[in-house]
């Protein structure tokens, strides 16, 4: 936990919610999980919070691609379909208990994630 927890408001909390749940939107149009949260943390990354959220959401969003890339081929040899399933079931639970989080007023760092945008912290 950090110091700035109890220092959040209730929109700056839903803010960081926002991002994380936007990242659904990969399931429905492609490139969505990072299109979605990209496009909130741009609009409200002057909120510290956010920012820090967002920079995270979108590491670990633009990690995914990849490890599904490589899964894809990987499934010429067979254990790339096994890879895809878990890595969708891990990437919707691990959205969920960073958006969890970002309701407490803690920014959630990502297992696996490569850090393309450095944060603050």
């Amino acid at each position: 936990m950090t110091d700035q927890t109890q220092a959040l408001t209730q929109d700056e909390k839903n803010m960081g919610i926002v991002v994380h749940v936007a990242s659904f939107a990969g399931y429905i149009i492609p490139f969505g999980s990072v299109l979605g949260p990209l496009i909130v943390w741009l609009m409200q990354r002057e909120i510290p919070f956010v920012d820090e959220c967002g920079r995270n959401c979108l590491n670990y969003k633009i990690s995914m691609m990849i490890y599904v890339m490589i899964s894809v081929v990987l499934m010429f040899v067979g254990i790339g379909f096994i890879l895809v399933g878990f890595l969708a079931v891990l990437d919707i639970v691990l959205t969920i208990i960073a958006a969890m989080k970002a309701s407490e007023g803690i920014c959630y760092k990502y297992p696996l994630s490569i850090k393309f945008l450095k944060t603050s912290h």
